[in-house]
């Protein structure tokens, strides 16, 4: 006869050991090493914003057809966890839409993200700006990007890869995990909000605390809403608005620099 409690912890280890996996190959991974790059930014000679992180750079310099096959092999093979999360999900019995990641509710979760992305912008840019001039944080470069014709298609379809890996791994598929592992909201929202913060660490104190601000905004509304739609397309806005912002405006309106 099977023994209903050691059934349980069984199954409690595996969720353990699959949660773990996955942020191993994703995120949990760019946590660990955002964290080193922070620990050589800090001990390397100068303050924090005499140094630059770039965000979209370019892989082959002065090639820029082999630079494109490097742009969207990089955005393809960074959103292989979600298609394992999505493996997972669907073995569970539950898929996608147990977490609002399908196309049942486009324009509310459109209207919902560009009204999450309105209020949010000014605010993180602000922040990032006196995180900046306060020596808390590099200076971020968005792109530095060849003038080449799929120069803005890249930078679109990287801000759309970031949002998906992030709103369905760190907040859809983590806070199902770590509930039917039994922790509490309270708990569950920390993770996400801190790991959240960690992969951001690159840029510095503030871009870590920015974004585990912003984690714990997004946690709440996903509750609310039970989806995870309108973040994605909240988190897409934010980022083509930074990535192709910067793209056209960085050299008219002086932005600061090293």
């Amino acid at each position: 006869m099977v023994d209903p409690l050691s059934q349980e912890t069984d199954s409690r280890r595996i969720l353990r050991s699959e949660t773990a996996l996955v942020l191993a190959l994703s995120l949990g991974a760019s946590g660990v090493s955002a964290l080193i790059s922070f620990v050589g930014s800090l001990t390397k000679p100068g303050g924090l914003k005499e140094q630059v992180a770039t965000i979209n750079g370019s892989y082959a310099p002065g090639r820029p057809w082999l630079d494109l096959t490097w742009q969207l092999f990089n955005i393809a093979t960074v959103l292989v966890p979600v298609a394992l999360v999505a493996h997972l999900l669907i073995r569970e019995g539950a898929g996608l839409r147990a977490i609002g990641f399908d196309r049942s509710r486009p324009w509310p979760d459109l209207g919902r993200g560009t009204a999450v992305a309105a209020g949010i912008g000014s605010a993180g840019l602000a922040f990032y700006l006196v995180a900046r001039a306060t020596g808390f944080n590099l200076t971020v470069v968005p792109e530095s990007l060849p003038d080449v014709w799929w120069k803005f298609p890249v930078l679109i379809l990287s801000a759309l890869q970031n949002s998906v890996l992030e709103e369905v791994i760190v907040v859809g598929y983590l806070l199902r995990r770590l509930g039917q592992l039994g922790w509490s909201p309270i708990a569950a929202l920390a993770a996400s909000s801190v790991l959240r913060g960690s992969y951001h660490l690159y840029q510095g104190i503030g871009g870590f605390i920015g974004n585990v601000v912003m984690g714990v905004v997004f946690v709440l509304l996903y509750r609310r809403w039970g989806r995870v739609g309108p973040l994605v397309a909240a988190h897409t806005l934010l980022d083509i608005g930074a990535f192709v912002g910067y793209a056209l405006l960085a050299e008219k309106v002086g932005w600061p620099m090293p």
